[in-house]
């Protein structure tokens, strides 16, 4: 079995605990976490564990092959980078790192010393988001139009990241793994109503051929929505991952041009077929992302959702912060 520890017992953590607790490839021998009230938490649900107040008996450990960093983003360069050092396999939560450069060292000493790095978008492991990829991947919603997600609540505010890097990093996970990291601008705009940090924040992403993509991510809407559309030349897609059923709708919808001569002479037609809710298997995506995990660590192969892919996550969010600080300006990505 593959030995696990765990950096970080605060809102993440207990599911990593408990997810890497019941997992048959791995054995969860250590928790460790600052807070006190946090370590008799652990304590009290897995009496076997041990649990101390250092990450250092974690990362240093000759015991353990694996270290799951659930921290204050600020704190997960050094800490995976100690891990590496020590030899360790390591699993690192969304945002990889506070900047592309961190990012990309992990990725290049990950490589270095032939170690498995993997970044915690869950979201890639969802039966929803998986079932996209098939009908994108596959060209079954034809030539894309635009993708449109929004993402919004109340709460919870972070102390040392923005609205855009707190939720869109889950979108941004997404959209890379859906169209590929291949958008070469990007135009970002927020507010800041409560302190220095965006809480509201708007992202467009362009591509060539006409595909953009649009973001809306918000800690101030009374209400929690979870929408994506994705719109295509074919057919269309909605996914709504608050609805405990028929989550993924494919609709047989769009419109068809008959002539191009002229804006007056322009005439289109408006198909309007079936929808489609495919089965979607509802397996925890926590759960999926650790089995995955632990094949990757056993056939010593990186996953999708790598060093590079956590690089180029935060890569968007950097120019996304550089267009908020312009106003909104376009930030080339290429």
């Amino acid at each position: 079995m593959i030995k696990a520890g765990i950096v970080g017992y605060g809102y993440w953590g207990p599911n990593l605990a408990r997810n890497f607790n019941s997992n048959p490839n791995f054995d969860l021998v250590a928790i460790a976490d600052r807070d006190e009230k946090r370590r008799l938490m652990a304590a009290q649900h897995f009496p076997h564990v041990k649990v101390s107040a250092a990450a250092e008996e974690i990362t240093r450990s000759p015991e353990i092959d694996v270290v799951a960093v659930a921290t204050p983003v600020s704190s997960h360069f050094a800490l995976a980078m100690q891990a590496l050092e020590n030899g360790k396999h390591v699993w690192i939560e969304k945002p990889i790192t506070a900047s592309s450069a961190e990012a990309a060292q992990i990725a290049e000493k990950a490589g270095q010393l032939n170690r498995v790095v993997m970044v915690d978008h869950t979201y890639l492991f969802t039966g929803s988001v998986r079932k996209m990829k098939e009908y994108v991947g596959g060209g079954q919603l034809g030539d894309l139009y635009y993708y449109d997600s929004v993402r919004v609540n109340l709460g919870l505010f972070q102390h040392d990241v923005n609205v855009i890097w707190d939720l869109a990093t889950h979108d941004l996970s997404i959209m890379n793994y859906l169209l590929g990291p291949t958008a070469r601008a990007v135009s970002a705009l927020g507010p800041r109503h409560f302190n220095e940090l965006e809480d509201v924040g708007y992202l467009t992403f362009f591509y060539d051929n006409n595909l953009i993509a649009h973001f809306h991510v918000n800690w101030l809407s009374p209400v929690k929505i979870r929408k994506t559309l994705v719109g295509g030349s074919r057919k269309m897609l909605v996914w709504n991952d608050l609805e405990q059923e028929e989550t993924l709708k494919i609709y047989d919808k769009g419109v068809d041009i008959k002539t191009q001569k002229g804006v007056y002479d322009l005439l289109a037609e408006y198909r309007m077929g079936d929808m489609i809710s495919p089965n979607i298997p509802h397996v925890e995506a926590l759960k999926m992302e650790v089995d995955y995990f632990a094949e990757c660590i056993k056939n010593s192969q990186n996953p999708h959702n790598d060093a590079r892919a956590g690089f180029e996550v935060v890569r968007l969010l950097e120019a996304s912060d550089r267009s908020l600080e312009s106003n909104g300006a376009q930030i080339r990505l290429d």
